[in-house]
């Protein structure tokens, strides 16, 4: 079976995951982790895509961003992969891919999703006992959102700005959001929303984005279709 192109949608807030490949580490140090982000600010730009949140874990990456048009996603992706592996490969004396397969993304609905989901990435170096708070990890947009740093890289979302009318409001709700422990059901379904690249959200929201987008949003159901009553 053919595979489905990845569901991208300008203007939609998307989820995008990559991993090193056989779960290897693809930053060993402090220079990996600045050098990547460099690149990343610079690419985010150069191909319109805002990142509202991100994650740089030792063995993989989440980013949380609004793509401007159809192609800016694939091509951010591909333009970090052309300027890090070289890096990468040169300093540690190793060649071949970094990547396990290609990036997964998704479009998840932001109205429901957006701080779920930017708290799940956010909070990913606590889970895997990288670190005892999130706010101690340099490599996120964490410290951005609760006012330890201004990131060059963050675009704020506007469900960000809604926590509060002032920055004070704003960081102290989200502070508090993330002391609040997050379902492991929702934390499974975005994740697999985003690796199996099947749109997360409401079913209306599923019947709007099926619209703007020739690829399906969600996998077929399976089993036999209901029967229709015969019109007389």
């Amino acid at each position: 079976m053919a595979r489905l192109p990845r569901l991208v949608i300008p203007h939609q807030l998307h989820h995008i995951i990559q991993k090193g490949n056989d779960n290897k580490v693809i930053f060993v140090d402090r220079d990996d982790y600045a050098v990547f982000l460099g690149w990343l600010i610079q690419a985010s730009k150069q191909f319109e895509v805002a990142i509202h949140a991100y994650v740089l874990m030792p063995d993989h990456l989440h980013l949380l961003a609004t793509p401007s048009d159809e192609t800016g996603l694939s091509r951010m992706m591909q333009w970090l992969g052309r300027h890090y592996v070289p890096y990468f490969n040169a300093k540690y004396h190793r060649s071949g891919t970094l990547w396990q397969g290609r990036y997964r993304a998704t479009v998840i609905q932001a109205a429901v999703y957006f701080l779920r989901c930017s708290l799940y990435i956010e909070a990913n170096p606590v889970l895997a006992k990288l670190v005892a708070e999130a706010s101690d990890y340099s490599w996120s947009s964490y410290q951005h959102h609760i006012g330890l740093k201004i990131d060059p890289l963050i675009t704020d979302h506007p469900l960000y700005w809604s926590l509060g009318n002032t920055p004070f409001q704003r960081e102290a709700a989200y502070k508090e959001m993330m002391q609040q422990a997050q379902p492991s059901a929702e934390i499974e379904a975005m994740t697999a929303a985003t690796l199996r690249g099947w749109l997360l959200g409401s079913d209306q929201f599923k019947a709007e984005m099926a619209k703007l987008t020739a690829r399906r949003v969600e996998p077929v159901k399976r089993g036999r279709p209901s029967k229709q009553s015969k019109l007389v």
